[in-house]
């Protein structure tokens, strides 16, 4: 009888031991368990996109005497060379494909803004300068990539570009004629652009332009008489316009 009123009582003792614990047990704070993370898709560069850039522009000029008035120089005279260089800024618009895994193929749109101004002293003509100005260029460009990293593409592009430009001659330090006139040349170029936020990439890049050697007239400004009247043809040149461009940006990207 006391063994099992012993064993009884053991078993209550346990019994509230338990309950105790288990009440405690509840009362403790459940670990969190984090879900696993899901596997997001690698960015892409399909879609188009509207940006601005901003960087530094270099002109460089050859050009050669033909005519003045209705006299013809046989040979040209060498006129000189000029190169000059400025802060030049614009915009870009554009649309990307990707394809096969990393390769990118696209088309754009790209015009950039400040004037470039060079000059030179006319050899032939003592107190006579040359002066040019690039005003501007436009250029329409295919554009082929791959992606070296998911978010940074590395590309190479071409295309058609447009120049507005003039050219004048001073002396003494009188403007004495001048011309304004547009130019089509190529463009080529590279660069590397990255995607740093959702839709946001940045980039840089370099163009080369090349607008061949072509003629051009300048006229008259009538304030120097040796160069005739207001508006009369003075001096035929052969002119060859080169520019590059080093430029940094920012696209927003509709994908």
């Amino acid at each position: 009888m006391l063994r099992s009123s012993a064993i009884v009582s053991l078993a209550a003792a346990v019994g509230t031991v338990l309950g105790s614990c288990a009440s405690l047990a509840a009362d403790l704070p459940r670990a969190y368990t984090k879900a696993p993370p899901v596997d997001q898709a690698p960015p892409s560069w399909s879609g188009c996109y509207l940006g601005g850039n901003v960087g530094a522009g270099w002109d460089k000029t050859h050009s050669d005497g033909t005519g003045f008035a209705s006299e013809v120089f046989v040979p040209p005279f060498d006129y000189g060379s000029s190169s000059g260089s400025a802060v030049i800024g614009g915009g870009q618009i554009g649309c990307d494909y990707q394809f096969a895994s990393n390769w990118i193929i696209g088309i754009q749109v790209k015009a950039d803004f400040g004037k470039i101004t060079s000059s030179n002293a006319v050899a032939p003509f003592p107190g006579i300068t040359a002066s040019y100005q690039l005003k501007n260029t436009e250029e329409v460009t295919a554009r082929l990539g791959y992606a070296v990293a998911p978010a940074v593409l590395a590309y190479v592009k071409g295309g058609v570009a447009w120049a507005n430009a003039g050219a004048s001659a001073l002396a003494l330090p009188v403007l004495a004629e001048n011309a304004s006139f547009t130019r089509t040349g190529y463009t080529v170029g590279g660069g590397l652009e990255w995607k740093f936020a959702p839709g946001w990439s940045v980039f840089g890049e370099y163009n080369y332009l090349d607008f061949g050697t072509k003629s051009t007239n300048l006229y008259a400004t009538g304030l120097i008489p040796a160069f005739g009247t207001a508006g009369a043809l003075a001096d035929t040149i052969s002119l060859r316009l080169r520019s590059q461009e080093a430029l940094v940006g920012v696209n927003y990207r509709f994908d």
